[in-house]
């Protein structure tokens, strides 16, 4: 598009203007033509001088630049959107065989720009330990410690060489020393990457991919964090039934893990510290260095009765607290960082409840949360807000004064109810849509809300119900609603009657409902979502959600579609349905799925496409002459549309056994839910058309990151040197 498409004609002389409006202005139109090929010659040429600077060049002239200076590209450029130069010319940038957005993150993962601008600083550092943790931070974006392994070996050492007043792993110390049985800190952080007690030497080498050794002499380590940090502020703590004085720090009781808020290192030169990684906090590491780890803007702080003033740190006792066996004295609270559990003192429990501010660790910015979330701006939307301080104190005062306002005139049919902060909201939810509403209930940014739907009615069903009131309703003014960034447990959603589309987007429907302490389903076959009767159009997006139940006519309706991206489908077992209609019938619905992670088994109508996900149950569908599946993993014995480069079918029946996935942890509420274990098939963790991992964590790159990192690791370390990566987690 041209930027001054009437700068040309605006030159002409006014008498020349009126006789081309005259004739209905061809000439005005020519130069706009004229004017539109003059802005790309200008464009090309200031894009030019830009692509003189690393800061400002297009992305694929980034690999020209660093090969002045020597740079070498990192393993899977060449399947990047820049990995070739761009047809049509050097002005533009063709694109092929990717989508977009995931072939932008692709190129950012194997070819970052700040990777070619530090070729020449770098190799002035070569063989130092703080460049190989900026190595890590800048090419694969994980926080990471580099250890000289050799410090760790025990080896015997002359008297008169002898020093005093360090341990293994310290370099103002003595080298190699034996463990001491005293040092409870030094003992409990022994086998880490913050270890200081020695070891026998292993002649492995650290960089095998079977198994790592690199306790020698020429031994160097990067220890490497992949889970991140996310934080949750003044969230409720989760009250455990059968007594008042213990809480969990989960709102839905499981048993999460505390972790440290990562401080930024001070200075380029400085080796991180366990206060730089996001690293779970263990219970003598707490009880050392408590005020490091607890108060306000800290790793994590607790709240009580309504106070705003956090519980003092000389009343906190940590306590390993499983089986709530331990007996807090009076005025003491107990906490177990590695369980997330809370115990007050029985005679001086909480009357009001408890709050507290934590963070946890999760793979990735999926299902409800605080992170940052990218949304289109809104600005015909009437907003309505809910939480402290804000007009509205529930969710359904809010909806009632938008529907009043949107009946009486007053505002447009777009609503958005925003809850302003991460606290609970235990109420029957039901939304009555007219024709034309477009309803968005939503969490604000740095929110995380939760909706508890509890057991309100004896003799109906207690879930949040979306119903369009219209029976006659025409299909440009069926009404739409949109979740996002949300928490809900408790109950499933249950939509009915002539809905538009139904977006989930950033939120958790628990699966199961709720979780027991070791992060067991609490109603392992109950169902996340009911299609019940309605032609919604469900589109699930970033999401975490249990079984969806399709309930509809199959010979005078037309089947429903259902959009899964960028989610885990989990039916909590791989042998129950993730969808299906009741009894196990096939789903009259049309399934699409895109880089999904899928627990348990799917019978629907038509897959019309599934591409970069996993199935760890049986996809059966009834109509195979539709859609077909491609770069996914799909189990032996389904019935499948036509398949394109599917697992097994490329390793055939003897690898099967072999070839199918392993997940770290397949229960929801653990940090490591939904990952693909490290030991898995690398047909499956580089099983997607770009190279990366099936699943719902494709688009985090992890195998095309850790082949970057290695390739960095090998040319910025010292020649001989024994170098490998080792992750924490």
């Amino acid at each position: 598009m041209s930027r001054e498409p009437d700068g040309l004609a605006e030159l002409l002389p006014q008498w020349h203007r009126l006789r081309d409006a005259q004739q209905g202005e061809p000439l005005r139109a020519l130069l706009a033509v004229m004017a539109e090929q003059l802005d790309l010659v200008r464009s090309g040429v200031e894009q030019g001088y830009e692509d003189l600077f690393v800061e400002t060049a297009a992305p694929w002239v980034l690999p020209y630049l660093g090969d002045l200076v020597g740079y070498r590209t990192l393993p899977g450029y060449e399947r990047s959107e820049m990995g070739v130069p761009p047809a049509g010319g050097w002005g533009s940038v063709l694109t092929t065989g990717l989508r977009g957005g995931s072939s932008a993150a692709l190129t950012e993962a194997v070819a970052p720009r700040r990777d070619v601008a530090a070729t020449v600083a770098n190799r002035r550092r070569k063989g130092t330990l703080h460049l190989l943790e900026e190595l890590s931070e800048r090419v694969a974006d994980w926080p990471a410690r580099a250890v000289e392994l050799s410090r760790h070996v025990s080896h015997h050492q002359p008297v008169k060489l002898y020093r005093t007043g360090g341990s293994g792993g310290d370099r103002r110390g003595s080298r190699g020393r034996t463990v001491d049985l005293r040092d409870n800190s030094a003992l409990d952080l022994a086998g880490g990457p913050f270890g200081a007690v020695a070891r026998s030497v292993d002649v492995r080498r650290a960089d095998s991919r079977h198994r790592q050794g690199g306790w020698s002499p020429a031994g160097v380590g990067l220890f490497v964090w992949r889970l991140k940090s996310y934080s949750l502020t003044s969230s409720p703590a989760y009250c455990v039934d059968r007594a008042r004085n213990l809480y969990t720090f989960s709102i839905l009781g499981n048993d999460t893990p505390l972790v440290t808020k990562p401080v930024p290192e001070p200075s380029p030169t400085h080796i991180a510290t366990i206060d730089n990684v996001p690293a779970f906090i263990r219970r003598r590491q707490l009880h050392d260095r408590l005020a490091d780890y607890y108060g306000p803007g800290k790793s994590f702080v607790i709240r009580r009765d309504g106070e705003d003033r956090p519980v003092p740190p000389s009343d906190i006792v940590v306590a390993d607290l499983s089986d709530w066996r331990y007996r807090p004295k009076r005025g003491q609270v107990a906490v177990d960082p590695e369980l997330g559990r809370i115990a007050f003192g029985a005679r001086t429990a909480p009357r009001k409840g408890v709050w507290v501010d934590y963070h946890y660790g999760f793979g990735a910015d999926m299902g409800g949360g605080e992170y940052v979330r990218d949304r289109e701006p809104r600005p015909d939307a009437e907003f309505y807000r809910v939480g402290p301080g804000e007009t509205y104190r529930q969710i359904m005062d809010a909806y009632r004064a938008w529907q009043n306002d949107r009946r009486a005139g007053r505002c447009g049919p777009e609503g958005i109810i925003e809850i302003t902060h991460s606290g609970a909201y235990q109420e029957q939810l039901d939304f009555d849509l007219d024709p034309g509403d477009r309803l968005e209930l939503r969490a604000a940014e740095g929110a995380r809300p939760v909706i508890r739907l509890l057991d309100w009615y004896s003799n109906r069903p207690d879930a949040l119900n979306i119903r369009a009131v219209s029976e006659d309703c025409p299909p440009g003014e069926r009404p739409r609603i949109v979740l996002d960034g949300l928490l809900v447990a408790g109950r499933g959603i249950n939509v009915t009657g002539p809905m538009g589309a139904v977006v989930v987007r950033h939120s958790t429907l628990v699966p199961g409902w709720s979780l027991e302490p070791e992060c067991d389903p609490h109603s392992p076959e109950e169902p996340s979502i009911v299609l019940e009767r309605t032609t919604a159009c469900l589109q699930v997006e970033h999401s975490v959600l249990g079984t969806i139940e399709v309930i509809g006519d199959e010979v005078s309706e037309d089947p429903l579609d259902i959009h899964l991206r960028d989610s885990v489908l989990d039916a909590t077992a791989d042998d129950r349905e993730a969808l299906s209609a009741p009894d196990c019938r096939h789903a009259h619905a049309v399934l699409h799925l895109h880089r999904t992670t899928v627990i348990g088994e799917i019978h629907t109508h038509v897959v019309r496409i599934a591409e970069n996900s996993i199935f760890t149950g049986r996809l059966h569908v009834a109509r195979r002459g539709i859609g077909c599946v491609r770069f996914s993993y799909v189990p032996t014995g389904s019935r499948t549309p036509r398949r394109h480069r599917c697992q097994p079918d490329l390793v055939g029946s003897e690898q099967a056994a072999r070839v199918r996935p392993l997940f770290t942890s397949q229960r929801y509420g653990t940090p490591w839910y939904g990952l693909l274990a490290d030991r898995c098939a690398e047909e499956i963790r580089r099983g997607a058309e770009d190279g990366a991992e099936l699943g719902a964590f494709h688009d985090l790159y992890r195998p095309q990151r850790e082949d970057s990192l290695r390739a960095r690791l090998a040319e910025y370390t010292p020649a001989g040197t024994d170098a490998g990566i080792f992750f924490v987690t």
